[in-house]
């Protein structure tokens, strides 16, 4: 079978820091695919390693069965690439950013102008093609990036946190023009988030990074239904006791799984309603003073929790990716 994006081992080391540490992932034509993981985690890595914008210490990709490092020039001509930071010219109009990409890709004019009106209709850009970019909003700059991206008929559309800044409402937006082209333009997608609601939303698969590691790798519905069970979370007054009541349930053996964050414990069981009084009393007996209790079903971020030990923070900072960025830097 030929995979959109295959990797076997693929590393990245900036002198003593490893980015991206042995990943191993298959990704299907015409799949979405999500690499869910904090800031920092080595997601921006892997793709600058997919799209040939740096070159991997260690291990091998295919991208639509291309060699990243021996075929350079085969991938680039198949794929598209939206990065976090808007590359487009904001003094240039929507449709002259277009037709730039079209022209550097080797578009006839005809091509150019034909894949151009059909691009604007997909992101809903149509009225706007002939505006300064400047005069754009932040939700709009990304529909024409993406519009941009699409622009040569890639195979693959890597998507670098696509809806990073962007307001609820517009990110929302931006997730229907995703699942739209990946219908409508049979084109595979590889997507990185910190987002757990745009990972569930979007993506048919995910693998959970961290540390430049997978720990995790399935459906969304599969990933939550691993942990098993009815999730109660548990607010503790004293962030000290996290560590005691945690000991306290598994001496009991009451749970399928325990986690904790901060001043919260996780606690995964079968028949949740009925196991909430059994769990508050193991507490009491404790001595632990319980602020909070409540009952759902698992959640991405129970599963990131689970799998890495704590909750992705928006504003997580990583050395590894300060560490990569100046690399890059470097060698402009």
């Amino acid at each position: 079978m030929l995979y959109a994006i295959e990797t076997s081992g693929i590393t990245k080391r900036f002198d003593e820091t490893t980015a991206v540490n042995k990943i191993s992932i298959s990704v299907k034509p015409g799949e979405l695919f999500g690499l869910l993981g904090p800031n920092g985690a080595g997601k921006t890595t892997l793709i600058s390693m997919l799209s040939t914008m740096i070159e991997p210490s260690g291990g091998s990709a295919l991208v639509w069965g291309y060699n990243v490092m021996k075929d350079a020039d085969a991938v680039r001509q198949n794929i598209g690439v939206v990065f976090q930071d808007t590359t487009l010219d904001d003094r240039l109009t929507g449709r002259e950013n277009l037709d730039l990409h079209g022209r550097l890709y080797g578009l006839d004019g005809i091509t150019r102008k034909k894949r151009i009106k059909e691009v604007l209709s997909l992101v809903e850009l149509t009225e706007r093609a002939d505006a300064i970019v400047k005069t754009y909003s932040g939700g709009m700059m990304r529909r024409l990036e993406i519009a941009r991206g699409l622009m040569h008929h890639p195979h693959v559309l890597f998507l670098d946190e696509p809806t990073l800044g962007l307001d609820p409402q517009t990110r929302m937006h931006i997730w229907d023009y995703i699942k739209k082209l990946n219908k409508e333009e049979g084109v595979t997608i590889l997507l990185t988030t910190h987002y757990m609601e745009e990972a569930d939303k979007l993506c048919d698969r995910i693998a959970i990074i961290d540390n430049g590691q997978i720990v995790a790798l399935d459906t969304p519905q599969d990933l939550k239904n691993s942990l098993g069970g009815d999730v109660i979370t548990l607010g503790l007054g004293n962030p000290g006791d996290v560590d005691k009541l945690c000991n306290s349930y598994r001496k009991d053996g009451c749970a399928n799984i325990i986690t904790q964050n901060q001043n919260e414990v996780f606690i995964t069981v079968n028949n949740g309603e009925r196991q909430i009084p059994h769990i508050l009393l193991l507490a009491s007996q404790a001595g632990i003073p319980i602020i909070s209790v409540s009952l759902r079903k698992p959640t991405l971020d129970d599963v990131f929790i689970h799998y890495t030990g704590r909750a992705i923070r928006d504003k997580e900072v990583s050395v590894m990716e300060e560490v990569g960025y100046k690399m890059r830097s470097r060698r402009k």
